[in-house]
């Protein structure tokens, strides 16, 4: 059974368990395409598809890209892992602003997913139809998502601080002849 999962793992590329989760993909990507052909308006839902694919790889993609080199010049983590000094030191340092800019890239992330989600809200578009709909003002959308981007950004700003002081005790609490 070994030399089986070897064989598929050389030749796949991957294992047992990646190639059976594609195949589950597969499948729900296959229902989900049935049940909207069907649908009177699959040729709109297909025409946001694809222009959100082109939307994303030709500008929201280079544009985040460009602001995550901004982000990582200004913390000071390197574009490669080699280019930092190889000092134990440095790369402690180097780890640890690392850790500082994925508690910036977290919520930001999340911020921006729920921005593109509830855009319509938080911009207040189409607020006659949605008040026609519901009865309801789209007024609270913005304020929503300003105080849940503010939490998110709260939240990673004191787990980045309980995990800096544990950080610190540790490397505190090292022998005197490892610390450099």
């Amino acid at each position: 059974m070994g030399e089986l999962f070897a064989r598929l793992r050389a030749g796949y590329g991957a294992g047992p368990r990646h190639l059976l989760v594609l195949l589950l993909c597969f499948v729900v990507t296959g229902w989900v395409a049935l049940r909207v052909a069907g649908e009177a308006t699959a040729g709109r839902m297909l025409l946001w598809f694809v222009g959100a694919v082109v939307l994303h790889d030709l500008v929201l993609f280079p544009l985040y890209a460009l602001l995550d080199r901004g982000l990582r010049a200004a913390v000071g983590v390197p574009a490669r892992p080699s280019a930092a000094a190889p000092g134990r030191n440095e790369a402690e340092r180097a780890t640890a602003r690392l850790a500082l800019l994925n508690h910036v890239r977290v919520p930001a992330l999340g911020a921006a997913l729920l921005f593109l989600v509830y855009l319509p809200g938080v911009l207040g578009w189409g607020a006659d139809t949605y008040r026609a709909a519901t009865g309801q003002e789209r007024t609270p959308f913005l304020g929503r998502w300003l105080v849940l981007s503010g939490a998110l950004f709260l939240l990673s700003a004191v787990v980045w601080v309980i995990r800096w002081a544990r950080w610190r005790s540790v490397r505190g609490n090292r022998d005197p002849a490892e610390r450099g």
